[in-house]
Parts: structure tokens; C-alpha cells; sequence
């Protein structure tokens, strides 16, 4: 677990570091303050308040209605129940349009307590802005859930060799640019086995096989608490649902059978 006195540019080069070293990097999400704190006292490597909770808390179809408004308030929570982890936030739908917008965003959430953040796309302009401004950033490629709409859905990147040349080449120019690890999502097994291989910064998979420098998961997805939607990569180690509901209905018949006699 990182603790003070770590700086946020210190704990991305701890991360950065792993792979050199043949860490696996365990990441996972949290957007409010108990999650945060107990992922922090279990020892996780990096925690992302990702734009996920657009459909994992505020029940939206997809990422894109997120705002920065939820971001900040989300990242601010985190960083309240994680005191000293490393904390990333994404940079969510339509804040990176420009490097001064991007900027200013990575700026928000900052202040709001994330120690890093997180852009979709090899967006070299916008990365080089962030990192030059002191700000550590880790990247995104493959799959990118802000673009699911214009895509028409969620698919495999990196199947053709034309895909899978492309993906790392834009491995290559987030590592460039300055980011400190680049999150590989719904990538072919081999494509991501390949970025690993040919580039310095850890690659950090979703559902794009076990040959990534760290994997990272929804937190929902791993401990079972929506059952409605189960990611085929996903593998829970738990069914916390199934232990809400049961509370729920122990609760309630404790309730029936503790009542008084009705007064009349």
C-alpha cells in the first residue's frame, strides 16, 4: 500500500516500476468513500474512479452522460475514504476536445483529490499538455467506452494485423508523449501480449488476456453486486447481491416478528 510521503508523481513511477520489476499491477474502481477505504486496506496497487459509474452507480445506458460535475463528486468521495492510495480519475466524455480543455479537467479533478488521471484515445496533444503540467496520466486504447455509441457497440480491437500494427503504434505514442501505463480494453489476447512486449510502460488489461503487466476490474463486476450484467471476462470472487438480499429479508421478518401487539 503506498502511504505518505509519496507525491503523486512518485507514486506513478512506483507503478511504472512494477513491470521492470515483473510485478503484476492489481487495479480496481471505487466512486465513494467506503469502497475507496476498503480497497485501500486491502492493499490495491491503483484505484480508478472511472467513468463506469455512469452505469455501475447512476444506472446510465453508457459512459457518455457522465459529466465532470459527477467526476469531481465522485473523485472527492474516493479520496476521502482512500487517504494515501494512488488515486486515478477519468477524464470523462467530451473534456478533452482541447489540450486547454483537457488541462483544465485534469486541473478539476486534481483539486477534487485524484492523484492522476485517466484519458481515452492516443490523444498525443492533450497527454503532453497534462504531463507537462505536472500531472501524471495514464492512457487508454483498444476499446474505448466513450466512443460506444459511434461504434455501434462493444467489440475485440485488435483481431486484424492492420488493427493490431495500429494499436501499437499508438502504444508507442501515449508512451511518448509521457504516460505513465496505458489501460489495454477488449484487446485480442496476442495484440495485447505484443504491446506489452514492445513497449517500457506497464499495460494494464480488461478483458484482453493475462499477458498484460496488471489487470483491472469494476469493482461491482468482481464482488457480484450486479447481477443484471456480468461481463464475460469477469470473474466474480463473490455474490455480494445474493448477501444484500438475504440481509434484506432477514431484516424484514425480524422486523414482522419483533412488532408489538397493534394498539388500538
Amino acid at each position: 500500500m503506498v502511504t505518505p510521503p509519496f507525491s503523486p508523481l512518485d507514486k506513478a513511477a512506483r507503478i511504472r516500476a512494477m513491470k521492470g520489476a515483473g510485478q503484476q499491477i492489481a487495479a480496481l474502481t471505487a466512486y465513494d468513500y467506503p469502497t475507496a477505504r476498503l480497497l485501500e486496506e486491502s492493499g490495491v496497487d491503483l484505484i480508478l474512479v472511472g467513468d463506469s459509474l455512469g452505469m455501475v452507480v447512476l444506472g446510465f445506458p453508457d459512459t457518455t452522460s457522465v459529466t465532470m460535475e459527477h467526476m469531481v463528486h465522485h473523485t472527492a468521495a474516493a479520496r476521502r475514504g482512500a487517504r494515501d492510495a494512488f488515486l486515478v480519475a477519468d477524464l470523462p466524455f467530451g473534456a478533452c476536445e482541447t489540450t486547454e480543455l483537457a488541462l483544465a479537467a485534469s486541473h478539476r479533478l486534481i483539486e477534487a483529490g485524484a492523484d492522476a488521471v485517466k484519458i481515452e484515445g492516443a490523444r498525443d496533444a492533450e497527454i503532453r499538455g497534462i504531463v507537462a503540467a505536472g500531472i501524471p496520466l495514464m492512457a487508454h486504447l483498444g476499446m474505448l467506452p466513450q466512443r460506444v455509441r459511434e461504434e455501434g457497440g462493444y467489440r475485440i480491437k485488435g483481431r486484424t494485423d492492420g488493427e493490431a500494427d495500429a494499436l501499437l503504434a499508438q502504444a508507442r505514442a501515449v508512451e511518448a508523449a509521457g504516460a505513465f501505463a496505458v489501460v489495454l480494453e477488449l484487446v485480442e489476447a496476442d495484440t495485447a501480449a505484443r504491446i506489452t512486449r514492445e513497449t517500457a510502460i506497464p499495460t494494464i488489461g480488461i478483458g484482453s488476456g493475462t499477458a498484460c503487466d496488471g489487470q483491472i476490474l469494476v469493482t461491482h463486476d468482481l464482488i457480484g453486486l450486479l447481477p443484471w450484467f456480468r461481463p464475460r471476462f469477469a470473474r466474480p470472487e463473490a455474490d455480494v447481491a445474493q448477501h444484500i438480499r438475504a440481509a434484506v429479508a432477514a431484516f424484514r421478518d425480524r422486523t414482522a416478528r419483533e412488532a408489538g401487539p397493534a394498539q388500538n
